[in-house]
């Protein structure tokens, strides 16, 4: 049961920002940012690492002259957060 669990899921803000994208399409960074309670820094460095492993996609734009950037869950995401999550279930519901 405990190898189902991820390690890129370990972190709380990983953890914070997958939970997000898994209820929404799309999420931008502000709104991330504020609902994670965390620092640019934190944010881009963690998105990054999840970006990495194909498990959510960042998307870079400009709407009129102001940068934005967007995250967004992958299928590869989304299934790896399922498996960790169901594992964190069946682990709970041991007895």
């Amino acid at each position: 049961m405990i190898d189902q669990l991820n390690k890129a899921f370990e972190n709380r803000i990983r953890l914070g920002l997958m939970s997000i994208l898994m209820v929404n399409t799309e999420v931008d960074f502000n709104t991330a940012k504020e609902l994670l309670q965390v620092t640019d820094g934190n944010l881009a460095s963690h998105s990054s690492s999840l970006e990495k492993l194909e498990y959510i996609k960042i998307t870079k734009e400009f709407v009129g002259k102001k940068p934005r950037t967007s995250y967004s869950a992958t299928p590869l995401g989304k299934k790896a957060f399922k498996a960790h999550i169901d594992g964190l279930e069946k682990l709970l519901n041991k007895k």
